[in-house]
């Protein structure tokens, strides 16, 4: 059976449960980071030497970086590889769910340390005002080009099917109608997505379950 090393609460971990709950994958769960375990145990550096959650262990594989598991996960449990798969295997279909893969953990990491480690959580060294306001307006830009987005394309982040570009995706969503700052802004589009992604029962068990 699948092992995930990483605690629930973690922003990505919570993309490979997420995929799990998706694809029906049997999984076993231990807790590891801030607030259990910490990863510099030697017991977990021996299996993931970056000491980073998720650690995943399939048939003594060990596995890290979250959407690199995510998609490996889709590749071996996905079954259908045609247009409406979770992970499409057409090159030009794949690219575009890799895009917004990517633009998720790009894009929105360094401006979300700022307006949600900083700004929410108060976390050194993210709380310094100058890195909070930075963050608070990058991270605006950010999910107004996806308010944008999807003005044009929908209901999914790729046009009609859910993909794993929607995972990390939604999980940026989630954590941005968390956010509490003066000045935010309304974007009904995305709003309209995070809905929709509320109808999936994985999401709301692993993503939009009251954690930010």
């Amino acid at each position: 059976m699948l092992r995930i090393l990483g605690r629930k609460n973690s922003f990505n971990v919570r993309k490979v449960l997420w995929v799990c709950g998706e694809l029906g994958i049997p999984f076993t769960r231990e807790d590891w980071g801030r607030g259990f375990t910490p990863t510099s145990d030697p017991q977990f550096l021996a299996l993931n030497p970056i000491g980073l959650i998720p650690c995943v262990i399939d048939d003594g594989i060990v596995l890290r970086e979250s959407n690199a598991i995510v998609r490996y996960l889709a590749s071996r449990h996905g079954g259908d590889t045609g247009k409406d798969a979770i992970y499409p295997k057409e090159l030009v279909a794949r690219c575009h769910v890799e895009q917004w893969m990517d633009w998720a953990n790009y894009e929105t990491s360094i401006s979300l340390r700022g307006a949600f480690l900083g700004g929410m959580l108060n976390e050194p060294p993210w709380n310094h005002p100058w890195f909070v306001e930075t963050g608070r307006k990058q991270i605006t830009k950010e999910v107004g080009q996806l308010e944008e987005h999807f003005t044009r394309i929908g209901p999914y982040v790729c046009g009609e099917h859910f993909t794993l570009g929607d995972i990390p995706v939604g999980l940026v969503v989630n954590r941005w109608f968390a956010l509490k700052f003066d000045g935010k802004p309304d974007y009904p589009a995305v709003a309209r997505y995070f809905e929709k992604l509320t109808e999936r029962a994985p999401y709301r068990e692993h993503v939009r379950n009251g954690l930010p």
